[in-house]
């Protein structure tokens, strides 16, 4: 118990921490919470629940960067990811058993959703390669969700009742072996405000030769997509698309990183006028018109080198 901590980033998420906490209280000493800035009653709803250890950051770091605060706080060999709108239904020993076998750098639970249902597609995923990144800019993946590509990435052909090795299970609900972490540096800040930072982890810990485990014994109520939910459209077009194009930029070879910025370009195109027409309005400029901007820059302009971070103003820059 002593070796074994959660930590719980929240933003704005008084509505569904405090089941969480509760839950997470009964199953672990060692809870810390790290909030990114909320406007609402979040702070209340954690003070009110003394055991909890608070870092109350004054600006929104982003997530990444208040994963990695939790983690050095607490300070133990192993640490439960646990968002703030999910609830554990049962302890964490099988997940930190599986941390301990060797080789082991992860090891992730299943998650349910409100009904009591796998949350299929989400619970589990393979890491995306560049056709996934490519389906899912131009749509296809939603128009034709049954392709072997989607059904690849989303591990629609897995058997989410039994427990194997695994490429990408959430943030939402991850152990994480801390000596691991540490050799890795934790995530990537980079990746800010959210996306992107949990699958980065996992695709470098996967190439430094560690094994994630899936472990669907350990299980967690997950309501999904409370802190997204607060974000306005512009600015949560704008964030994944950046930083799903700051993976390809780490992880793809150059043909396929480039193969990429196109689908993302004209996916960015053909949504822009789509939400023109729905709308009536300009408003879908300020967000597609961005990221066809930042895409198509990407294409033709050198690419950021590793520690660099992808963004409209960093690639503006790069031009001067």
């Amino acid at each position: 118990m002593n070796a074994t901590g959660i930590v719980i980033v929240t933003w704005n998420s008084a509505v569904h921490v405090g089941p969480a906490l509760d839950a997470a209280l009964d199953r672990c000493e060692r809870v810390v919470v790290v909030d990114n800035a909320s406007s609402d009653r979040t702070l209340d709803v954690v003070h009110a629940r003394p055991r909890v250890r608070l870092i109350a950051n004054e600006t929104n770091r982003g997530f990444a960067a208040a994963v990695n605060q939790g983690i050095d706080a607490l300070d133990l060999d192993y640490v439960l990811l646990l968002n703030p709108d999910a609830v554990l239904l049962t302890g964490l020993e099988d997940l930190v058993a599986a941390c301990k076998e060797p080789g082991v750098g992860a090891a992730g639970g299943l998650l349910l959703d409100t009904a009591g249902s796998p949350q299929t597609g989400f619970t589990l995923r393979r890491f995306p390669t560049a056709a996934t990144m490519i389906f899912e800019a131009l749509g296809v993946n939603r128009l034709w969700p049954s392709n072997v590509v989607n059904r690849r990435y989303r591990c629609l052909d897995v058997d989410l009742g039994r427990a194997g090795d695994a490429e990408q299970p959430p943030g939402a609900f991850l152990m994480i072996r801390s000596d691991a972490w540490r050799r890795l540096g934790g995530f990537n800040e980079d990746f800010h405000p959210l996306w992107f930072e949990d699958v980065d982890y996992l695709k470098r810990l996967s190439s430094g030769g560690w094994r994630t485990r899936f472990v669907p014994s350990a299980r967690a109520r997950h309501h999904g997509g409370h802190s997204v939910g607060s974000l306005d459209a512009t600015r949560k077009v704008v964030c994944w698309y950046s930083n799903l194009l700051r993976y390809g930029q780490r992880h793809f070879r150059p043909t396929a990183y480039r193969a990429v910025c196109v689908a993302v370009a004209m996916g960015a195109l053909i949504r822009l006028a789509a939400g023109i027409a729905r709308q009536k309005s300009l408003q879908p400029v300020l967000g597609y018109g961005t990221v066809f901007q930042l895409a198509s820059r990407l294409l033709f302009y050198r690419r950021p080198h590793a520690g660099g971070k992808v963004t409209y103003q960093s690639v503006e820059a790069s031009k001067k």
